[in-house]
């Protein structure tokens, strides 16, 4: 089954034993903004789909998850390489799943770092 957005973007997942999820993206040409730097919404998008995966990891088959809200920092620009988004779950409540990320360079330099929350809906 393809994985729509995902797949078109370019993102990778591994998930580990623990529920933690981490997102890797090769940048291409294509990732980047006017100015030669990564556009901010695909490192936002890297971190929302390492989040949404580590939320989904804490859910029952018969629930499924949406961000509700989601904050980010950029530490510093990416021209290319390798980006890794590393996510975790924080707590999971019953309605309410809230999670962390941090995505590194291929150096391994922290360039930008999320807090997020997600609802729990009953799937369809």
């Amino acid at each position: 089954m393809p994985f729509g957005f995902r797949d078109l973007v370019g993102f990778t997942l591994d998930q580990d034993d623990d529920g933690g999820v981490v997102a890797r993206l090769a940048v291409l040409d294509h990732h980047l903004n006017p100015n030669g730097v990564v556009h901010g919404g695909v490192t936002h998008a890297l971190m929302d789909t390492a989040m949404g995966a580590a939320a989904m990891s804490v859910l029952d088959s018969t629930s499924i998850c949406a961000t509700i809200e989601m904050q980010i920092r950029y530490h510093r620009p990416v021209t290319g390489g390798e980006l890794q988004a590393a996510a975790e779950v924080v707590q999971a409540g019953r309605r309410v799943v809230h999670l962390a990320a941090k995505t590194h360079d291929a150096e391994g330099r922290l360039v930008a770092s999320a807090t997020s929350s997600y609802a729990v809906i009953d799937a369809p």
